[in-house]
């Protein structure tokens, strides 16, 4: 592998951590938003400096030959760390099991990293070694017991990942059963990955040459388990975002019926905030629904508790469940008051409600009272309720604003 298979993973893991920059400084506190951060990171992280070019130039920089060798091997017992604390504060459960679990495995692997610096620097690496260290110092004191830790750390790590994976996996569905198969794939990886290294090095002890295997293989398989492994988490958190989006503006497209209803009596387009069309999703909904809100405060003299409450009578008749047909008659009293106030331009059942000292919602009978969900009914009832269409046309009980007009005499 030369330089660009591993800057190009680098960039990749760098550009998530930027695309997730604002979350994760916003939501810091988090455990699970923390672990994210420091697994992308350290994924990077460990690309950057697994590099041959990097490995040169690290070494170069401090002096001292060889010295990226228990630097990229501490990153990677690190990496194996994040990825199993990431997948304890995911799964959750009791905060002090989690904190505990988590503490545990971060404090073996920093365990493992001290252990990798005090081995390299007890032995004896003196000749630079760019790709093949593993193999050409697989007999040397110290260097061995630094390969072979840092393998072996590997391999539970891979291991350990799998058996949560899976053992959680079979507990829970849709996409978040999907990260963890792909998260146990990846992590899978790091058991042929430390196969094809060990192997090589068993070699060496033997006078045999099979250093192909840690070379060329070997780095191959940590690529792509890595890659799996961080696509594998960030897979469903993307997902729920994407969903999240979709739920949103999914609201937003179902209040339209409500939001036109209610636009000849809102807030004047002069005194209106203007929207630009790339504002995000929930302030898109927010204003719609301010704009709902102040359609339906200036139509409040102008609602009609008959209106509604034979309209309800006349859902529920219709098959209607008691939340259906409450919002079917609340759409029906709007529909009926926006007619009322278009037939009153001079405001004169607003004006005698003022000097009747009524109160501007007394007699309305009007349900709104769980919020964004009674407005995505009412609006769906708007488009299609057959007791609003028969009260736009006229056909209410209680002719359009009758009740107003009776409450304000």
């Amino acid at each position: 592998m030369d330089g660009s298979s591993y800057y190009i993973p680098a960039v990749a893991m760098g550009a998530a951590i930027a695309f997730k920059g604002p979350s994760l400084l916003r939501g810091w506190r988090d455990p699970l938003l923390r672990s994210v951060g420091v697994l992308l990171a350290l994924a990077g992280l460990v690309f950057l400096f697994a590099a041959p070019p990097t490995i040169a130039a690290v070494n170069d920089l401090t002096g001292i030959p060889n010295v990226s060798a228990p630097l990229v091997y501490c990153l990677l017992s690190a990496y194996s760390a994040s990825c199993l604390v990431l997948i304890i504060n995911w799964r959750g459960g009791p905060p002090e099991v989690t904190r505990r679990l988590s503490r545990r495995w971060t404090l073996g692997y920093t365990v493992v990293g001290v252990a990798l610096i005090v081995l390299f620097c007890l032995g004896d690496a003196s000749e630079e070694r760019l790709r093949d260290l593993d193999t050409y110092y697989a007999n040397t004191p110290f260097i061995r017991e630094m390969i072979v830790l840092y393998l072996g750390s590997l391999t539970v790590a891979g291991v350990a990942m799998n058996v949560m994976c899976w053992r959680w996996a079979v507990q829970v569905r849709g996409r978040l059963r999907a990260g963890l198969v792909i998260i146990a794939f990846g992590s899978l990886c790091n058991i042929p990955y430390s196969a094809a290294k060990f192997t090589a090095v068993v070699a060496r002890w033997n006078h045999t040459d099979l250093d192909g295997l840690s070379t060329n293989v070997a780095p191959l398989l940590a690529s792509a388990g890595a890659q799996i492994t961080a696509v594998g988490f960030c897979l469903p958190l993307a997902w729920r975002r994407v969903e999240d989006s979709w739920n949103t503006w999914s609201t937003y497209r179902r209040l339209g019926p409500l939001w036109r209803e209610l636009k000849p009596v809102s807030v004047p387009e002069d005194r209106a905030v203007r929207m630009s069309w790339w504002s995000p999703a929930e302030l898109q909904v927010t204003q719609r629904e301010s704009d709902i809100h102040d359609g339906m405060l200036s139509l409040y003299p102008y609602f009609d508790s008959e209106v509604r409450s034979r309209a309800y009578g006349a859902a529920v008749a219709a098959g209607s469940s008691a939340a259906e047909a409450s919002a079917e008659a609340d759409a029906a009293m709007v529909t009926v008051a926006v007619r009322a106030r278009a037939a009153d331009p001079e405001g004169r059942v607003i004006d005698s409600a003022e000097t009747a000292g009524a109160p501007a919602t007394a007699g309305s009978g009007f349900a709104y009272t769980d919020g964004q969900r009674d407005l995505v009914r009412m609006s769906i009832a708007l488009r299609r309720s057959p007791v609003v269409a028969a009260a736009r046309v006229g056909r209410s009980p209680a002719g359009p604003g009758h009740g107003a007009r009776e409450r304000a005499r």
